[in-house]
């Protein structure tokens, strides 16, 4: 099985919560913090960047759609709402 971390981004203190694709995750369940990293237990993939073809395709309406797992951390500083969207996802393929 490969899993995948993502780096929590500097500054996030407990307790903030974890969204995969908008929906909210729950610890313990979906995903553990280790050393400043959320560890999930599957795998996760985004999307690269467009290569020409897809880009031509795509610019006459034309779609190619991949998954694209979006990863957000939301958290308070002083009472201020903070977000870290798309965070980049990690590949851990030696577990």
């Amino acid at each position: 099985m490969n899993a995948s971390r993502v780096r929590l981004p500097r500054g996030v203190r407990a307790p903030f919560s974890v969204f995969l694709n908008g929906v909210r995750l729950t610890e313990g369940e979906d995903y553990t913090v280790r050393g400043g990293e959320l560890h999930f237990e599957r795998e996760l993939v985004q999307e690269g960047r467009l290569g020409f073809w897809r880009w031509f395709w795509g610019a006459w309406g034309i779609g190619t759609y991949r998954r694209d797992d979006q990863v957000d951390v939301a958290w308070d500083v002083d009472g201020r709402p903070q977000v870290a969207h798309k965070l980049d996802v990690l590949r851990d393929d030696a577990r």
